[in-house]
C-alpha cells in the first residue's frame, strides 16, 4: 500500500545559471536516491528561492537539466526574514511512497543549518 508523502530539501547556489542547474539537480538526485522514488511516484514539486538567487527559475533549471519533463513544478519568492540564510533554494516534493517508508529530507551544499537535525552527509 502507497502513501502520500511531503519531502524537502533545501541547497545554496551562487547567482549563475550553470551552478542553479547543478545545485537543483543534485538536490533533486538526492532526494530520489535516498527514497528509492520513481519520477511516475511524484505528485508534484515546489521551490522557493531567496531573492537573492534571480538567474533562473529552478523549475526551469531543473528541466535544463534533462529532469522532471512532464512534472507539475512552481517556484516562488522565500518570505524574507532577517538572519535568513542567502543563496538557498528550497524544495517540498510530494510523492507516492510504501506507507511503511521512513521519509529521508536532503539539505546539503551549505544549507544543512537549516535542519541540522534532518541533514545527513551525502
Amino acid at each position: 500500500m502507497k502513501k502520500l508523502f511531503a519531502l524537502r530539501g533545501a541547497t545554496r547556489c551562487e547567482n549563475n545559471e550553470d551552478d542553479i542547474v547543478k545545485q537543483v539537480s543534485a538536490m533533486y538526485d538526492d532526494i530520489l536516491s535516498l527514497n528509492h522514488i520513481k519520477e511516475a511516484d511524484i505528485v508534484s514539486l515546489q521551490f522557493s528561492v531567496t531573492a537573492d538567487i534571480d538567474a533562473v527559475n529552478p523549475a526551469s533549471a531543473l528541466r535544463r537539466s534533462g529532469r522532471a519533463e512532464n512534472l507539475a513544478m512552481f517556484a516562488v519568492q522565500e518570505a524574507a526574514a532577517r538572519g535568513g540564510l542567502p543563496r538557498a533554494i528550497r524544495c517540498i516534493l510530494h510523492c507516492y511512497m510504501d506507507a511503511s517508508a521512513a521519509p529521508r529530507h536532503v539539505y546539503r551544499n551549505g544549507a544543512e543549518v537549516l535542519r541540522p537535525d534532518r541533514a545527513r552527509n551525502l
